[in-house]
């Protein structure tokens, strides 16, 4: 909105010029969202506590019950401050742009109904049925898929990191393939927001490690160098990233250890459907996969858990996810979360290295 009021005034007021610029437009989003975050958080920390919107506990898992009772659905902080951000200081005319906000909408009220439920019966299993959840995301990330897919400017070539030449064409392959990687990150990042700041670090590092390859993306001149999808439009992405970085580092605020807030399902689903949604735009799928290893590593260690257990009726790790099983080993939470945050660091950093190492 401020892009499309202030743009026009530039001829006037060649201060207003710096408007044109994505970089400013980014820049401004996440210090807007980041604001917005510490202005809100507060009284929405005391409505949340004011309705009892209490985080449930499970009955069984690691002893948590002194957070008992911490407000949930902080998931709404983020939202509230990202999107913000991001009609305020994005160019509204961008279709990419509004792909993104409609899936983190779709997929964060998808959440806020799972959280609700929780939260009225006073039970974390209380939720939506998994079917249901599972059912309603693949059916989102499907009209995200088909939308693209029936769009003659993209193509439907996998970028394969480290390797230049290599990009199988998909075909119709690529509709299932992009509903995987939404569904998939939403659920990974769900999987992941089981500790003080533990998601939402992770969140954050994929989340400008995107801002960089989007901004990329968008530029034919960079994508050409760096010899990658130049995609249309995706030059407006970034202001997205900037603000969700912006958003959770506010959020990080009342989330850090001992949390004031939990993020709940309204934000872990709606963030999560957000990342996979731009690596599917920008043709980053497998990379994510990389920025994402945490959440990779978190999904794989519920899969093997499960599996594992239904074969030979033993169990691979003490519990999962596998944060939860190292402390079952008696690792502090905070320890697990530090951890956590460098190794999603040093994974980025290995992501977009690969840009260049062809």
């Amino acid at each position: 909105m401020l892009y499309h009021l202030l743009f026009p005034l530039a001829s006037e007021f060649s201060a207003l010029n710096v408007v044109r610029y994505v970089t400013f437009r980014t820049a401004a989003a996440t210090l807007t969202a980041l604001f917005l975050s510490f202005l809100v958080g507060p009284p929405l920390i005391r409505v949340l506590a004011s309705l009892r919107a209490g985080q449930p506990i499970r009955e069984i898992g690691p002893a948590h019950q002194g957070k008992a009772g911490t407000p949930t659905m902080g998931g709404l902080l983020i939202l509230l401050s990202l999107l913000t951000a991001v009609l305020l200081w994005s160019n509204l005319t961008n279709r990419l742009v509004w792909i993104v906000v409609g899936v983190t909408v779709a997929y964060g009220f998808l959440g806020f109904l799972d959280d609700y439920r929780k939260v009225s019966r006073k039970r974390n299993e209380a939720g939506l049925s998994a079917r249901t959840k599972m059912l309603a995301q693949i059916l989102i990330a499907g009209l995200v898929a088909v939308a693209i897919y029936t769009d003659p400017s993209f193509d439907k070539e996998l970028a394969v990191p480290f390797f230049k030449d290599f990009t199988p064409s998909l075909g119709w392959l690529y509709v299932p393939l992009a509903i995987f990687i939404i569904v998939g990150t939403s659920n990974a990042v769900n999987l992941t927001d089981g500790l003080d700041g533990l998601a939402i670090g992770p969140i954050m590092i994929a989340a400008g490690s995107f801002l960089l390859l989007s901004y990329a993306a968008g530029h034919a001149v960079i994508a050409d160098y760096l010899a990658i999808k130049f995609v249309p439009g995706a030059d407006q992405l970034p202001i997205f990233c900037g603000a969700l970085v912006g958003g959770g580092l506010g959020f990080l605020w009342f989330n850090s250890s001992p949390a004031q807030l939990f993020m709940g399902d309204v934000g872990s689903l709606a963030l999560g459907g957000a990342l996979g949604t731009i690596a599917v735009l920008i043709r980053q799928e497998i990379l994510l996969g990389v920025i994402g290893g945490v959440f990779v590593a978190e999904t794989l260690s519920v899969v093997i858990q499960v599996v594992w257990f239904k074969l030979t009726g033993r169990r691979v790790f003490r519990m999962a996810p596998i944060h939860h099983h190292f402390e079952q080993l008696g690792w502090a939470e905070q320890k697990i979360v530090v951890r956590f945050w460098i190794l999603s660091i040093i994974l980025a950093l290995i992501a977009l290295s690969s840009l260049k190492l062809r």
